[in-house]
């Protein structure tokens, strides 16, 4: 199977557990990888014949920004709900990193990487 990887989304969302976390939005980074049999779209050159990867990014984007969950693993599993939503899709891994996580000690960030 072939893939299509979109890396680095970026967008603002309202998901957390802490209170701090449900009050204002914070910085999230989101990776897709789309498992996908891109043959066709290989030999006709047409946008028809694939994923439109731009639709998925604003699919990734609405869901970040508009809805709220307490968890990254409830987010991502609901990003693999929406980058399934092409049935050519036969699996997508999705890793949704929050940027500034309320921890103590210093991180790049969290993430969490599911597969379905």
């Amino acid at each position: 199977m072939d893939l299509i990887l979109v890396s680095g989304i970026r967008c603002m969302g309202v998901h957390g557990v802490l209170p701090e976390e449900k009050a204002r939005p914070q910085p999230f980074e989101v990776d897709v990888e789309l498992e996908v049999d891109v043959s066709t779209a290989g030999q006709t050159d047409a946008l028809d014949d694939t994923v439109d990867y731009a639709a998925v990014c604003d699919g990734v984007r609405a869901v970040v920004e508009s809805e709220h969950y307490d968890l990254l693993e409830r987010l991502a599993t609901r990003l693999t709900d929406v980058c399934r939503t092409d049935a050519r899709v036969g699996a997508a891994t999705v890793t949704v990193r929050k940027m500034h996580p309320p921890v103590a000690s210093l991180v790049d960030h969290v993430a969490v990487r599911i597969r379905r």
